[in-house]
């Protein structure tokens, strides 16, 4: 059978070139002995092997590859998509005079946390029917449909923004969790002498017509992780506080969106 001739891509091979010329430049510059490239490239292969590449490149690669994108840009600064995101979450309707709940279990256990957020563009515009999907971690630390055995989307949801841009979510404050250490990722954490910690966050996605996605987290002033986050993923105008009120906490940020 004759072999299937797949159109040249002229941006892949730009890109392939500039890595092998980038990693020959980092093997050059680290002055690796055989021994030492040999066990760099078992760990990269254990790496792969165990699925922690993505794992890998959330930590140490994307905040850098989003600092130089949109740290010059107007609007709300993006940060990492993490590796906990699943697709297929439920819609979370609104019932009138009450706030929307994240998918949750019945007495889910955690400090109850009302985040009230607004979305608009860069031009100030408000905007409306803004499709946002949010998840976050549980009282356990953990994340559904990963480590947690919790259903598969607790904590997990979309919704969409009032006609003023407006929304208000009954949630649980997150809590700062470890990212898996048991494989490559960890070992590499152990030979750089780093924590494994994030500090406690939550998800969200932003989707309108015309408009940049908008992938970000919000981070909550004093948590103790927030200036060593693992992830480098904490960004100034993604904090908040926590307002205490008495039966629970409250939160708010608003959110700006790019045009395309």
């Amino acid at each position: 059978m004759q072999k299937q001739i797949t159109k040249k891509n002229e941006r892949v091979e730009e890109v392939f070139e500039l890595f092998i010329k980038h990693i020959q430049s980092f093997l050059s510059e680290a002055n690796l002995n055989h021994e030492e490239y040999t066990n760099f490239v078992n760990w990269a292969d254990r790496l792969g092997r165990t699925g922690e590449l993505p794992l890998f490149a959330d930590v140490f690669l994307e905040t850098h590859v989003l600092r130089a994108m949109y740290t010059e840009k107007p609007g709300t600064q993006p940060s990492l998509l993490g590796p906990y995101f699943i697709e297929g979450s439920p819609l979370i309707e609104s019932v009138a005079g009450q706030p929307l709940v994240l998918t949750q279990r019945e007495n889910e256990p955690g400090e109850v946390l009302y985040f009230k957020g607004n979305v608009s563009n860069v031009d100030g515009k408000p905007l409306k029917n803004v499709r946002v999907e949010m998840w976050q971690n549980d009282a356990s630390r953990k994340y559904s449909a990963f480590d947690s055995d919790a259903p598969r989307y607790n904590f997990r949801g979309h919704f969409f923004t009032d006609e003023n841009g407006d929304f208000v979510i009954k949630s649980i404050v997150p809590l700062p969790y470890s990212i898996p250490t048991e494989g490559p990722t960890g070992e590499f954490l152990d030979y750089t002498d780093q924590h494994p910690m994030r500090p406690a966050h939550l998800h969200f996605m932003f989707e309108a017509n015309g408009h940049e996605t908008l992938i970000t987290q919000v981070f909550f002033e004093g948590d103790e992780y927030l200036e060593t986050d693992v992830a480098d993923g904490v960004r100034l105008d993604l904090m908040t506080t926590l307002e205490d009120k008495g039966d629970h906490k409250e939160s708010k940020l608003n959110f700006v969106m790019r045009k395309k």
